[in-house]
């Protein structure tokens, strides 16, 4: 059996907020092992994750946290974000690298999270979403 060490982090819905992700992060000396680039890659999915929970799933009411939680064992590290928003279709969110979507305002977050992480998966949660981003170590 597995040990993990968790971390949670709950962010109020507003857009200043999401400058708490990455002291969080960075509060989690686990995550170092990952090294500076992958660290990165890890504050940019999360802070995307946090962010699109803040604008799109709570409409920016600040009384509405996201929760992000951190799970890591020695094998892998799994953040879960979560909103209580109404959901959406991650596989209908238009690819922004066409070019009919060069110039839209949405889905590069979602197109971001999925290739900054290794393993990636959208659920509905009752109410909500949950992003699951994955790193392997």
């Amino acid at each position: 059996m597995s040990h993990f060490n968790t971390y949670s982090l709950r962010v109020p819905s507003e857009r200043s907020c999401i400058t708490m992700v990455e002291p969080f992060l960075r509060s989690v000396d686990e995550l170092q092992s990952l090294g500076p680039s992958r660290f990165h890659d890890m504050h940019v999915a999360v802070t995307e994750a946090v962010n699109n929970a803040i604008i799109h799933a709570h409409h920016c009411i600040a009384d509405i946290q996201v929760h992000v939680d951190i799970q890591i064992s020695p094998h892998e590290i799994i953040v879960v974000v979560r909103d209580f928003g109404s959901g959406f279709d991650a596989e209908s969110v238009p690819d922004p690298r066409l070019p009919e979507n060069l110039l839209s305002e949405g889905g590069r977050g979602v197109f971001l999270i999925r290739h900054l992480a290794d393993v990636v998966e959208f659920r509905r949660a009752d109410p909500g979403m949950t992003v699951m981003i994955k790193y392997f170590r």
